[in-house]
């Protein structure tokens, strides 16, 4: 079941994977509508099972390449985050006391409390990157310099897909000499 949307779910993360220039141990904030991927508008018809199969089917393909991921709750737990409490710890992200439900929270989220091995919520993170499935608004959760990826295969389902990466901040003007490492 879900077949299409899960390998459509793993080719999204590999595609943002090849763009971003990620660093292992960098995390990437996921926002996901499980009604848009089934071609509904957003926030009517939340899908636990197709919310389970795309979240395992991202979050494998991040643990594969040692990238951290944050999963977007809806806009009724303000869009908090659902992340593994270790990497919430070695951040500096204050856990919040919630757990997202399929009506509160999404049902990517869910999933993410579900199969994590030690969820928590935070309020807020500032991700190195971003995967934005339906429109759900991650801007922001992602560092202050956002630069768009286009990816060759923007879809899952219904559901349109935005990704970016962040970067540093240029400061200094016209004489000033910049680290293409940061860029």
């Amino acid at each position: 079941m879900f077949e299409k949307e899960t390998a459509d779910a793993e080719r999204v993360v590999r595609e943002f994977l090849e763009q971003a220039g990620l660093r292992p141990g960098d995390l990437v904030a996921v926002g996901c509508s499980t009604s848009e991927i089934a071609a509904h508008s957003i926030g009517s018809h939340s899908g636990a099972e197709l919310g389970e199969a795309v979240f395992l089917a991202m979050y494998k393909a991040f643990e594969q390449a040692k990238i951290e991921m944050a999963a977007q709750c809806c806009e009724h737990l303000n869009r908090a985050l659902i992340l593994e409490a270790a990497v919430a710890e070695r951040f500096g992200y204050e856990p919040v006391n919630v757990v997202p439900m399929p009506k509160a929270g999404g049902a990517f989220a869910t999933a993410a409390w579900k199969y994590m091995k030690s969820p928590v919520a935070v309020e807020r993170i500032q991700a190195h990157g971003g995967i934005d499935i339906g429109d759900t608004l991650i801007g922001m959760h992602l560092r202050a310099v956002a630069v768009p990826l286009r990816i060759e295969h923007p879809q899952i389902g219904g559901a349109h897909i935005v990704c970016a990466r962040t970067r540093a901040k240029y400061i200094g003007g016209e004489r000033a000499h910049y680290n293409d490492v940061l860029a």
